[in-house]
């Protein structure tokens, strides 16, 4: 490659990133999966678009898929709170195992005796469509209003259940089914306990040395942060443990470990996880060859309609069973397994091992990835009202940011009060602020001042608190309850300050304060 070549390159791919970031503006607006409007602009620039490009190579495809998974799951697990997912952890694990082997086998049933495919193609098609795409989750729940025991349940399955499909994939492609199941079962078994003791040991040792070493720049945080989370990956994928579920835990301490500079991380992993889906979605609609499809549509559609209609439900429901969990979650946690690009890389696997009639399957998970992401997608804030289990607008968590003051043994504290918070109105002196605490500068229409006691609070303000180390969690804790309960958090027994206009059932559904 010459330098010419480069700058046409980078040319092309600059393009292609703008109409990729001014297509998320489309889909918000229409409801259209982003993810289908990437897989769009691949298609158009592929060798049956406008572009000609020829490209063929599936082994690239599913190793740059496989990086740009490991930098999605890494973001989704920074961007995942604790407090939500602890209580969902069990039915999230046995959704992501037993609820997987449920799917995996009634789909692949479907497949074979509905839509007439040999075995072997059945279950590789229904182990690479049993996994929920953490980037199509992650993505949706960002403008969905669910109740926090249903984001937690979602997010934590989609982190989970990549490591057993993966797996299930590698194994049905290389030697076909197994001819000793409980072989197979103990091998996931081993994979994920390993992919689980490197990530949580990754992550804690991470956390803990980036909250006791100030690096000389902020900009440096967050590139040590990805680095973690991606080693975390690296290491227990050689230590043959699931390096997917590794990098998932890892992000999620990392995530909850009030690192300094924190937002800044969040933001710095949203930037390369949002590069990492137009890539791999891109990549995919170049590898498809659209007239090769027509003759997969109906098997697709058949199989689709087995997977979201039978399999996915039963998986949910039987899964459950041992929780209390109402009819109406359950049916909402159903209909929200949605698909992404997981299951279009997965199902490059048996193409590079040249499996027999695995082109068929590409083909047919495609198409079935498209057009039930097509109907899954936008129709999920619908039901959620329809099933009364959608939450109103509430006053979101404060993003607080920190730097550390090696040698002053202390923190600065950077805020914004935002539109729904309760902060407003409030006076500096009701902050209550613990000893050693004090908010020392108040940004307002661009101006900055240094606050009084009784300096009113208001929306878009920016405050600096000065804490020292001892105080500096406290001081956090504090902002975050009088953010969401007012200036009479505390007083009443809870963090946050109960709304007259709420009855207990509704009480009961909001989030606690963190």
């Amino acid at each position: 490659m010459t330098v010419e070549h480069l700058n046409e390159l980078l040319l092309i791919c600059s393009l292609v990133l703008l109409i990729a970031v001014a297509a998320v503006r489309l889909s918000s607006r229409s409801g259209l999966p982003s993810l289908l409007i990437y897989l769009g602009i691949g298609i158009a620039i592929g060798q049956d678009g406008v572009g000609g490009v020829i490209f063929d190579n599936a082994e690239l495809t599913q190793l740059l898929g496989y990086a740009a998974l490991v930098v999605i799951l890494a973001e989704g697990g920074l961007g995942t709170k604790w407090k939500e997912i602890k209580p969902a952890l069990p039915r999230a694990a046995v959704l992501s195992t037993f609820g997987v082997a449920v799917s995996v086998g009634v789909t692949a049933a479907g497949a074979h005796y509905l839509a007439g495919l040999e075995w072997r193609q059945a279950l590789l098609i229904g182990a690479v469509v049993s996994s929920t795409d953490a980037a199509a989750v992650f993505s949706v729940l960002r403008s969905v209003p669910l109740p926090s025991r249903l984001t937690g349940i979602l997010e934590a399955e989609s982190g989970f259940n990549d490591a057993p499909v993966v797996i299930l994939v590698v194994a049905f492609s290389t030697a076909g089914p197994a001819e000793h199941w409980y072989l197979l079962l103990g091998e996931i078994a081993l994979e994920l306990a390993i992919g689980a003791a490197v990530g949580l040991a990754i992550g804690w040792l991470g956390a803990y040395g980036m909250r006791h070493v100030a690096l000389p720049a902020s900009g440096l945080y967050p590139i040590a942060v990805m680095a973690i989370a991606v080693s975390a990956y690296a290491a227990g994928a050689l230590a043959h443990g699931s390096g997917f579920l590794a990098v998932y835990l890892a992000a999620v301490i990392l995530g909850n470990a009030k690192l300094p500079h924190a937002p800044a991380t969040r933001g710095f992993a949203e930037g390369l996880g949002w590069i990492g889906q137009i890539g791999m979605f891109v990549l995919l609609g170049l590898l498809v060859t659209p007239h090769n499809l027509l003759d997969d549509i109906v098997p697709a559609l058949l199989i689709g309609m087995i997977l979201t209609l039978v399999a996915r439900p039963l998986s949910v429901f039987t899964s459950l069973l041992p929780f209390r969990v109402p009819w109406q979650e359950k049916t909402l946690l159903s209909w929200a397994g949605l698909r992404g690009a997981v299951p279009i890389v997965l199902a490059t696997i048996p193409m590079v091992s040249d499996v027999p009639g695995s082109e068929t399957v590409f083909n047919i998970v495609f198409v079935l990835v498209v057009v039930y992401t097509l109907i899954q997608g936008p129709t999920l804030p619908w039901l959620a009202r329809r099933l009364q289990l959608g939450e109103g607008e509430e006053a979101a968590d404060l993003g607080i940011e920190s730097a550390p003051l090696e040698r002053l043994r202390g923190h600065l504290l950077s805020t914004s009060i935002g539109p729904t918070s309760l902060m407003h109105g409030v006076e500096v002196g009701e902050l209550r602020m613990p000893a050693g605490a004090a908010v020392t500068l108040v940004v307002r229409d661009g101006t900055s001042f240094v606050p009084s006691p009784t300096t009113v609070l208001r929306r878009g303000d920016e405050l600096l608190v000065v804490a020292t180390d001892p105080v500096r969690d406290a001081a956090e804790r504090r902002l975050q309850a009088v953010s969401q309960g007012g200036k009479l958090a505390g007083w009443l027994g809870t963090g946050a300050q109960r709304r007259p206009q709420e009855g207990a059932a509704e009480r009961g559904r909001r989030r606690g304060v963190g």
